[in-house]
């Protein structure tokens, strides 16, 4: 079994869930009509995914502007439980994969402790939202390690200690993946193999910044990580965009690319999520592609 996904945005929708707003102009009314807002294309969005039989897809951080920040005082993960428990009714139902990937500048490894601590009250953000909408732990907060700070051992060490450090309701969420410049694979599995934390596979970072392994022989030393209770192994694919500076993703998919990924990972059952700037556009190509694969 593989659940085609896509990030975030359904280009092929008028709304937007990922609608913010500036620090400046915040306020408890903008904030809510702001949540309401993004909830709504949210719902509107998941019906979508399921008329189109999409069975995979990545909330954006954006759901709850400056969740994570000390002006928000707003108690909207109470104001708005019932919405949540009926989006999430939903989703459950639907058997759709859910996952969040906050951004880049959360960095569990950083040297300045404050950084530390805003990063992890990011997560603890995005993992209120997946229990909010009442998902198993299947469904995944996934980062990457963060930065090296001229001494890649020492950070990879810093890393593990914070991870001990993190809630419960976090660690039982979290997931990380290989990266396009700092991290690879073999980096993500020491990691795992200090904290028992799943490692996604990410295919097209694996082609800019390898091991030295093949797409077959990563995924399956990052696959043993995965327990039953984190669900399937998890999956990011996109291609290299032509012209483009190595390690920027495509517009749109590339068949020929992705089916020879489906036969370097035939026989195995996975989550796969599209990292394509045209979102459900190319996964409902990708849905064809497999089909007629499989």
């Amino acid at each position: 079994m593989i659940r085609i996904g896509y990030p975030c945005i359904n280009l092929s929708l008028e709304c937007r869930g990922t609608k913010t707003f500036r620090l400046h102009s915040y306020s408890r009314e903008r904030l809510r009509l702001t949540v309401r807002n993004n909830l709504d294309c949210l719902a509107e969005t998941v019906n979508w995914n399921i008329e189109h039989g999409i069975g995979f897809f990545r909330i954006s951080s954006d759901l709850v502007p400056f969740a994570a920040h000390p002006v928000n005082t707003y108690p909207w993960y109470l104001v708005f439980a019932r919405r949540f428990r009926q989006i999430g009714k939903l989703i459950r139902k639907s058997g759709m994969r859910i996952s969040m990937h906050p951004d880049q500048f959360v960095l569990l490894n950083a040297k300045d402790d404050r950084i530390i601590q805003d990063s992890i009250r990011e997560l603890v953000y995005h993992c209120r939202v997946l229990d909010l909408l009442g998902l198993d732990r299947s469904a995944k907060v996934q980062i990457h390690l963060g930065g090296v700070y001229g001494d890649k051992r020492a950070s990879l060490e810093r890393f593990v200690r914070v991870y001990h450090r993190l809630p419960a309701a976090v660690r039982r969420r979290l997931v990380i993946e290989n990266d396009d410049r700092l991290y690879n694979v073999a980096d993500c599995l020491a990691v795992s193999a200090e904290t028992g934390i799943p490692v996604v596979f990410d295919s097209f970072h694996h082609e800019v910044n390898g091991d030295g392994s093949d797409w077959r022989t990563a995924f399956e030393r990052c696959a043993v990580t995965w327990r039953r209770r984190d669900g399937l192994p998890m999956v990011d694919y996109s291609s290299q965009l032509s012209g483009a500076r190595p390690g920027t993703h495509a517009r749109h998919i590339d068949s020929e690319h992705f089916r020879r990924l489906l036969a370097a990972l035939a026989g195995y059952d996975f989550d796969l999520m599209l990292e394509i700037k045209d979102k459900e556009r190319s996964a409902l190509v990708a849905q064809r592609l497999l089909g007629g694969k499989f």
